[in-house]
């Protein structure tokens, strides 16, 4: 989603008032848990849906 709103993982955090690590951290699937909170704001942010963020594999 960063790419295709070329947008860096700084100005997101800016955007958002997420810390560059705690966003790090997401984007490279080092989380354990992610709060609904966190989620809105990058969803805000990128102009997006949750389900954009996420996806599974099985």
């Amino acid at each position: 989603m960063l790419q295709a709103r070329d947008m860096t993982l700084t100005e997101l955090a800016d955007r958002t008032g997420i810390t560059v690590v705690n966003l790090s951290v997401l984007k490279n699937n080092r989380a354990r848990a992610v709060r609904f909170s966190t989620l809105t704001a990058i969803c805000d942010a990128l102009d997006c849906d949750v389900s954009d963020l996420f996806r599974v594999d099985r």
